[in-house]
C-alpha cells in the first residue's frame, strides 16, 4: 500500500494539471458563413470557403443580434438564409455549441448598410 501513495499522488496532480490546463478551457470562438438555416432554437452557418456547416444552438429570448461594428441591434427575425453573418460561441454554458452574439455582415466582412 505504502508503493502506491507516491503513485496514486502523482495520478492526482496530473489530472489536476490536465484539468486546469488552458486548453481544457474552451475559450469562445467565432465563426464566419452564410446562414442555410434559421429558426427560434437554432441557426446554421457555412462558411463559403471551406464548405464546413456549423450548427449553433439559440436559447429562449436571444437579443445578441448586431450591425458589424456593433452599435446597432437587430430582432432575431432580421437574420434570413442567405446573409453573411459572424458568431461568436462557445460550449461552456450548455455542453453543446450556442451563440452568443450574432453579427450581420456583407461579404466582405463588413457592415450592412442602414436597414
Amino acid at each position: 500500500m505504502k508503493n502506491l501513495l507516491p503513485t496514486l499522488a502523482a495520478s492526482a496532480l496530473i489530472a489536476g494539471l490536465v484539468a486546469s490546463s488552458p486548453s481544457a478551457v474552451q475559450a469562445a470562438s467565432t465563426f464566419y458563413g452564410i446562414v442555410v438555416h434559421v429558426s427560434t432554437s437554432n441557426i446554421k452557418v457555412q462558411d463559403s470557403r471551406t464548405k464546413q456547416t456549423l450548427s449553433f444552438t439559440i436559447v429562449p429570448k436571444f437579443d445578441q443580434v448586431f450591425s458589424a461594428d456593433g452599435k446597432t441591434t437587430y430582432q432575431m427575425s432580421a437574420i434570413k438564409a442567405g446573409q453573411y453573418v459572424g458568431i461568436i460561441y462557445d460550449q461552456k454554458a450548455l455542453g453543446v455549441r450556442h451563440a452568443d452574439k450574432i453579427y450581420l455582415l456583407n461579404n466582405a466582412n463588413q457592415r450592412i448598410g442602414s436597414q
